[in-house]
């Protein structure tokens, strides 16, 4: 029942929907995510965080960046349910469009820079 729980307060925000959707494209540098957001890095932080947890989000450390992606190969049962599910419901919805959007600028930048830009804001 943990892991239920864990799940539903993970999908109980706007903002990791949000973050959760942006994967689906695959694999993004923690601070791609938090530009795409405009939110502060340790605000993003915890979202992330919250996700991770709930076990829908993997993560990977790669020098100073840390990448994460959509939950897969060992992930349980419930876990690819409820992306499978989030991503038909969300899908199309006017707020995911806009981050698809403002995300395919994003990914266009140099993460170093955008790091860089987050970190002396």
């Amino acid at each position: 029942m943990r892991d239920l729980l864990r799940i539903t307060k993970a999908l109980a925000d706007e903002n990791r929907i949000r973050v959760l959707m942006a994967l689906r494209g695959g694999e993004l540098c923690a601070c791609q995510i938090t530009e795409l957001f405009g939110l502060a890095p340790s605000t993003m932080s915890k979202h992330l965080s919250v996700l991770y947890q709930a076990g829908l989000v993997e993560s990977r450390k790669e020098g100073r960046w840390i990448h994460f992606r959509l939950a897969e190969r060992h992930a349980p049962a419930a876990v690819k349910r409820a992306i499978d599910w989030l991503t038909k419901a969300a899908e199309g919805q006017e707020r995911v469009r806009g981050d698809e959007a403002k995300l395919r600028k994003i990914l266009k930048m140099d993460p170093s820079e955008l790091c860089k830009r987050q970190c002396c804001k």
